[in-house]
């Protein structure tokens, strides 16, 4: 099979490694699509140390080849599944009361079986799963059902927010991620506001329903959220941008008794002053979020085929695997929202 490994920092080579043997009580699935993911965009370009050879990706939709002869279940070859990563160690507390997000041992660097590397391991042609991490999608592409791992993750984010009917909320940062975070926020009720400088972001943001936008960099977001929110501030703000120096400002923003949401992972994680007189007179709540669990995995892979969350907007460009440094180079140097490495081209030539 053909495998995409990290052998250094902008150094991917696509090379040939076994097909796994298939444990008893194990599937095998082919991938079709992965979907290139800020973490491994920030493995390609240094920010994120892991040890090297590493094989990325865990934005994953395939469809099973193999079960395993003690396999429970259903499950049947030729099945469409997306595949919930296997990073929590399923034995901690948290794991065990069905918190697996917040997992004591998180791990993005276990060796997957059968793979010769360290990694997720989304970015080889098979990979081995445990059937409880495996979830059925249909009716869409498994380039579209590939974005079902983010989605699950801002489900995660938006339910942590408990966004109610008329919340104002304000995102910030219209990536996939705040797009994702405004569709959800809507379909709860959500009066959507979205702060970006990028303006053709913004134009998506408004056709996909945002009742209002705004650049920072051309206008005071304070004062237009005060003015767009009846002088009250949003209730729920989520910053899905990795810029820590943005959260003490933004407290601005938020109403009293208000919540924030810190969804991103921060880069560099330097330290913020923060006025924690004003939290305390406004009961103003602080709140991080950070990957998903089953329950959210299944849900979202429901709202992506039933199509409630239309992903394609948001998938810029798919490559073939043979051209995965050219879809690296695309996913951190341009506008892209999703970039898709599609393994199923150069299969079927």
């Amino acid at each position: 099979m053909k495998t995409s490994v990290f052998y250094n920092v902008k150094n991917l080579v696509v090379e040939e490694t076994p097909i796994p043997e298939v444990p008893v009580d194990k599937i095998l699935i082919q991938i079709d699509t992965c979907a290139i993911c800020t973490w491994e965009q920030r493995v390609y370009t240094g920010v994120k140390k892991v040890e090297f050879p590493f094989i990325g990706g865990h934005e994953i939709a395939g469809e099973i080849t193999r079960v395993g002869a003690t396999v429970k279940g259903d499950w049947k070859q030729g099945d469409k599944v997306v595949f919930g990563t296997n990073l929590a160690c399923g034995h901690c507390y948290y794991c065990r009361v069905g918190e697996e997000q917040n997992c004591l041992y998180f791990d993005h660097s276990q060796q997957q079986p059968g793979l010769p590397y360290k990694g997720m391991g989304g970015l080889s042609e098979y990979l081995i799963v445990d059937p409880e991490n495996i979830f059925t999608y249909q009716n869409v592409q498994p380039e579209e059902a590939s974005l079902t791992e983010p989605l699950s993750c801002v489900l995660h984010s938006v339910e942590t927010a408990d966004v109610h009917f008329g919340d104002y909320v304000l995102v910030i940062g219209a990536g996939i991620m705040g797009m994702l975070h405004l569709q959800l926020a809507q379909k709860r009720g959500g009066i959507v506001i979205v702060s970006d400088p990028n303006e053709e972001r913004l134009k998506l943001a408004k056709h996909l329903g945002a009742a209002c936008v705004i650049n920072p960099e051309k206008e005071n977001l304070t004062k237009k959220v005060l003015a767009e929110t009846e002088n009250l501030g949003a209730q729920i703000i989520f910053n899905t941008t990795p810029i820590a120096s943005l959260i003490p400002s933004l407290l601005e923003s938020l109403s009293n008794t208000g919540t924030m949401i810190l969804y991103s992972s921060y880069y560099p994680d330097n330290p913020v002053e923060l006025k924690f007189d004003h939290i305390h007179k406004t009961g103003q709540k602080i709140m991080g979020t950070a990957n998903s669990n089953k329950r959210d995995f299944i849900r979202a892979a429901r709202l992506i085929s039933r199509g409630i969350i239309d992903v394609k907007p948001f998938i810029t460009k798919i490559y073939p695997l043979s051209q995965i440094q050219e879809a690296f180079q695309q996913a951190v140097t341009t506008d892209a929202f999703r970039i898709v490495v599609d393994f199923k081209q150069e299969r079927s030539e």
